[in-house]
């Protein structure tokens, strides 16, 4: 009877530790994300879409302006993650990069670098904010919390 006691004793002790063991904890990386701002719509294209040398015409819904975009332009990281970024500008015309707590100027021709630590979860917009690059020159960093990246091992999406 001893023995069964110590046994159940046991068994007891050893069901009660698996409910107290602790989840999977994150732990936070360093990140390398390369954006590259990319012409969409530009003057330049006219010759490869004819249809384009209207609406760059004056009076067409492109006159004075180019159509640019981030790419690519949804990013996932998680809470804690340091990200460093390189942003590819292959063309003359300069940009910046705007996300809540970093304003990086991209000039033209150029690889700028930038870090940023993802300190909450959440969604985060980021933009062009030179002017006449907005509404298309835009993009979202996704946070993702902690925990939920724990689920993830050892490497979370990108």
């Amino acid at each position: 009877m001893r023995h069964l006691l110590a046994a159940l004793s046991c068994a007891a002790a050893c069901a009660l530790a698996a409910c107290t063991t602790a989840p999977p904890r994150y732990s936070p990386e360093t990140r390398e994300l390369t954006l590259l701002t990319v012409p969409l719509l530009s003057r330049e294209l006219e010759a490869t879409y004819p249809f384009l040398r209207d609406d760059f015409a004056p009076g067409g819904v492109l006159e004075g302006k180019e159509v640019y975009a981030f790419v690519p332009s949804s990013l996932t990281v998680v809470e804690g993650d340091t990200i460093h970024f390189t942003f590819v500008n292959p063309e003359d015309d300069a940009h910046d990069f705007v996300l809540p707590g970093l304003s990086v100027p991209i000039p033209g021709q150029s690889v700028t670098h930038a870090s940023y630590r993802a300190e909450r979860p959440g969604i985060y917009t980021f933009v062009c904010s030179v002017p006449g690059h907005l509404p298309a020159m835009y993009g979202q960093l996704l946070v993702l919390p902690a925990a939920v990246g724990a689920g993830f091992g050892a490497r979370a999406p990108q």
